[in-house]
């Protein structure tokens, strides 16, 4: 199912014509940062370079990153991507050497989520007003799912409300209101009531349990992207179909190994958990 993703998404990149080449290489961007990080990570662990490799998605693979299996230090794989990788503007504008060690991956995950979300939303502007009407709410969208995970994720940790704040993308409905009361949550529960000043995401933090059957948070999300994904195809004459397309691909990929792994392991009552694209 991958494989078949991958090939269409290539035949369209490869048929395309400027400003459309640089939008699906937004598209990309953010399969390249988890590539990155993947390295990274692995560098730090002193991990087979080759291996990683294997492990990367593919819709995030670019030339370069065969040179980076050449890096075993921190060292020499930041500036191995600050030169070679289609990511170096993000790196640059956020991110030091000093950066590269294990308790700060996931805040370097983080920032050049923003960076590139940040960028995507920019760019999506000046693509035409249909187009800035279809993929600026999805990248808003995005960006506030983000901010409410890393808030979420940050509780007993050592990850101050300063620090926090620095990782939050700039673009959502939460910015800059929402944002300010989300840095200075201290618990679940403190999360759930500014959501609650949100019409579209007091819904998403209703009715979640973890009991068979329940819904996730996860699964709201899931919910609530597939829903905006779906209105791109509502419109004509914009880019916004192609990124809603492979995002929607993916959702059916999952919704395929859920209901495989459940037919497996004969959970059959749980089949029906999966996310629903077109009812």
């Amino acid at each position: 199912l991958k494989e078949k993703l991958i090939t269409e998404f290539q035949h369209i990149r490869k048929q395309c014509v400027e400003p459309l080449g640089t939008f699906l290489d937004y598209i990309t961007y953010s399969y390249m940062i988890d590539n990155i990080i993947l390295l990274i990570t692995g560098t730090l662990h002193e991990r087979d370079m080759h291996e990683l490799l294997a492990k990367c998605h593919p819709l995030g693979m670019f030339p370069e990153l065969g040179s980076l299996s050449i890096a075993s230090t921190p060292a020499e794989l930041y500036n191995s991507v600050l030169v070679d990788t289609p990511l170096a503007p993000f790196f640059l504008n956020c991110i030091s050497e000093q950066d590269l060690d294990e308790l700060n991956i996931e805040v370097i995950r983080n920032t050049l989520y923003k960076e590139y979300l940040e960028s995507f939303y920019h760019f999506c502007q000046e693509c035409g007003p249909v187009t800035a009407d279809v993929m600026c709410p999805i990248l808003e969208f995005e960006a506030d799912r983000r901010a409410f995970n890393i808030t979420i994720n940050s509780f007993g940790t050592e990850l101050t409300k300063d620090d926090r704040v620095k990782l939050y993308p700039t673009i959502g409905k939460l910015y800059p209101e929402g944002l300010g009361k989300l840095a200075e949550c201290g618990d679940y529960d403190e999360v759930v009531r500014v959501a609650e000043y949100y019409a579209d995401y007091r819904p998403l933090f209703d009715n979640i349990g973890t009991g068979s059957g329940d819904k996730t948070l996860e699964d709201k999300f899931f919910e609530r992207e597939v829903h905006l994904n779906k209105l791109a195809f509502m419109q004509q004459f914009h880019y916004g179909v192609f990124y809603a397309y492979v995002k929607l691909k993916e959702q059916e990929m999952r919704n395929i190994v859920w209901i495989s792994e459940c037919i497996a392991q004969r959970h059959k009552s749980k089949i029906d958990n999966y996310i629903p694209i077109f009812e």
